[in-house]
């Protein structure tokens, strides 16, 4: 299990405001959201970067993807519109190194972003 600051999420060892869960993912919001809406959907299984994930991961990314697109519907925003971002790196933006989809709405996006 990740000993980021994800893996204590996943294992309770701190609180979440968790808005989505299943066997394989875990969506919590951002304690410094972005947007209006911004969760954080994120693999139970600790996979750092989207750069770790090989051919066997395809079906975990594609769940994770599925959540945000399930997540937004049920919430009466995927009509409106939303983000979903994937940072990667250092240069990419990624500051907890367990792999996690942003998504972000309920203001207008503009790109490229800011």
């Amino acid at each position: 299990m990740s000993d980021t600051l994800f893996g204590k999420i996943i294992r309770r060892e701190i609180p979440a405001d968790i808005v989505y869960e299943d066997d394989e993912v875990l969506a919590f919001r951002d304690v410094n959201p972005q947007a209006p809406v911004h969760v954080l959907f994120i693999p139970k299984r600790p996979l750092a970067t989207l750069d770790d994930a090989v051919a066997g991961d395809a079906e975990l990314l594609g769940k994770l993807l599925l959540a945000c697109a399930a997540y937004a519907k049920r919430e009466g925003f995927a009509q409106q519109g939303y983000r979903t971002v994937i940072n990667c790196n250092e240069h990419g933006g990624q500051t907890v190194f367990h792999l996690h989809v942003h998504l972000l709405a309920g203001r207008r996006m503009h790109w490229p972003p800011g």
